[in-house]
């Protein structure tokens, strides 16, 4: 029989600290026992200096849906080409909670304040990023043009 999960302040501190302490500087609790189960649901915990790679979910079963728990983030969106289709503000207790990313979708997101954790909910079961769900036109995480672009990216959200 699965236990009841509650979370809680002392889970979200638990998991800042822990990708505070992280090379990426971001860090997943998964709530799901198994990365085969139907529904995936973690907490994330990402800090303003990680660099996540603009990508897609090309499967149609891919969704993503994130609500911010603590913090705030940006999320732009990208055209095929690199060209920045939208930015979205989230903030725990703010206007704008959350947002659902369709599959398909060139996202990327930004911590805008240290300690920020957001739910993420998307189907499973988990599938690592094929090479054509991968932006071409943005450079790797640990390229050396890396942190350059998640400066232009954070200045979108200045």
């Amino acid at each position: 029989m699965n236990s009841v999960r509650t979370i809680d302040g002392a889970l979200l501190d638990a998991v800042v600290r822990e990708a505070r302490a992280a090379p990426r500087r971001r860090k997943n609790f998964n709530l799901h026992a198994s990365e085969a189960e139907a529904c995936n649901r973690l907490l994330n915990a990402v800090e303003p200096d990680s660099y996540i790679v603009p990508h897609r979910h090309l499967d149609p079963g891919k969704d993503e849906t994130f609500v911010v728990l603590r913090g705030r983030f940006g999320v732009a969106t990208f055209d095929d080409a690199g060209r920045v289709a939208g930015t979205h503000v989230l903030g725990a207790g703010g206007d704008c909670l959350g947002i659902d990313i369709p599959h398909g979708t060139w996202h990327t997101l930004v911590a805008l304040e240290p300690g920020s954790v957001f739910l993420e909910t998307k189907g499973g079961p988990y599938a690592p990023l094929g090479a054509d769900e991968r932006a071409g036109w943005a450079p790797a995480e640990n390229a050396p043009e890396a942190p350059a672009y998640l400066a232009k990216i954070r200045a979108l959200f200045a």
